[in-house]
């Protein structure tokens, strides 16, 4: 294997690009591939083996593609070069191409969390609304389910948000589920397209329900979403957390600021993470207003809140 450098000629803003401030793009790069990355002018010199030079060569070109069309490029877009590097075309964790395109995170919290999804059995999502934390967990189930890695994808929610239960919705369980699990299927029809999400449901390979239809179960050799769940109670989040069965994983996702439980003290999403952060194979992944990726007045609704809450001595 040879390690004579590769130079790569380059525009100035894309060697500008894969550098990043205080050459933290290029550290990134380095600590990928174990190869060394220099940027003598006019482009960038790659030295390593011939497998990760070349993973690294094709790293560098997707950045500084997307420089040259005058487009950021942030921490984030340097993982997902790099995961589409290392994947052969795939995105970062086996995420699926959705109608707008690749799916791929936006922030550098993003990143982790997908990186963390990859590599724990059983991960927690924390922060606000709008931080993508739902969809790029029904994005990285979406792309296990495709690659059969997993035979299902369960995404299951408390029967209690606003104030109301399903109980008092018309219709069978389908019907009453459905409309409350909208953001869900607005997010897998975006990923999947709604025929194959038709064709899966009806095969059982997708499934929606409420919490309480979990008890009793084994999941085995599936991808479970739990959604909304700082209104699972203490004695839900065990129930649901020991339904882990063989060749499974699992997403939890909330956000501690919006318990909607009569007993705001029987949430069980802070509690479970208290118990579990630093359990071999569980991540926990917080996000913050920054990574906020809605409209922008919803960063600064979510800040101006933060600010009350800091302010009347509360932490989350």
């Amino acid at each position: 294997m040879s390690r004579a450098p590769e130079f790569l000629p380059l525009s100035d803003v894309a060697v500008r690009a894969v550098a990043g401030a205080n050459s933290r793009h290029v550290a990134l790069i380095e600590d990928a591939f174990g190869v060394l990355v220099e940027t003598p002018g006019g482009g960038v010199s790659l030295s390593g083996d011939s497998k990760s030079r070349g993973q690294a060569k094709k790293t560098v070109q997707a950045i500084a593609a997307r420089a040259d069309q005058g487009l950021e490029v942030t921490e984030a877009d340097v993982r997902v070069a790099i995961g589409q590097a290392r994947g052969g075309g795939t995105g970062a964790s086996g995420l699926p191409v959705g109608k707008r395109g690749q799916v791929a995170p936006k922030t550098p919290t993003q990143a982790v969390y997908l990186q963390a999804l990859a590599n724990c059995e059983l991960v927690f999502g924390l922060g606000p609304a709008g931080t993508g934390k739902t969809f790029l967990a029904v994005a990285h189930g979406a792309g296990l389910l495709l690659r059969g890695a997993v035979d299902r994808l369960i995404v299951s929610r408390p029967a209690v948000e606003a104030g109301e239960r399903l109980g008092f919705l018309p219709g069978d369980l389908t019907e009453k589920v459905d409309p409350y699990m909208a953001p869900v299927w607005e997010a897998l029809t975006d990923i999947l397209g709604g025929e194959q999400l038709r064709r899966r449901r009806e095969k059982g390979e997708i499934e929606v329900a409420p919490i309480a239809f979990l008890r009793g179960r084994t999941l085995s050799h599936a991808f479970v979403i739990v959604d909304e769940a700082q209104n699972v109670s203490r004695a839900q989040m065990k129930m649901v957390l020991t339904r882990l069965g063989e060749g499974a994983r699992m997403a939890v996702t909330g956000d501690p600021t919006q318990i909607d439980l009569s007993s705001p003290n029987d949430s069980g999403l802070a509690h479970a993470v208290a118990l579990l952060e630093g359990v071999k194979g569980i991540g926990v992944t917080r996000f913050t207003a920054e990574d906020v990726v809605r409209h922008p007045l919803v960063e600064r609704i979510v800040r101006a809140y933060d600010a009350d809450a800091a302010q009347r001595g509360r932490t989350v």
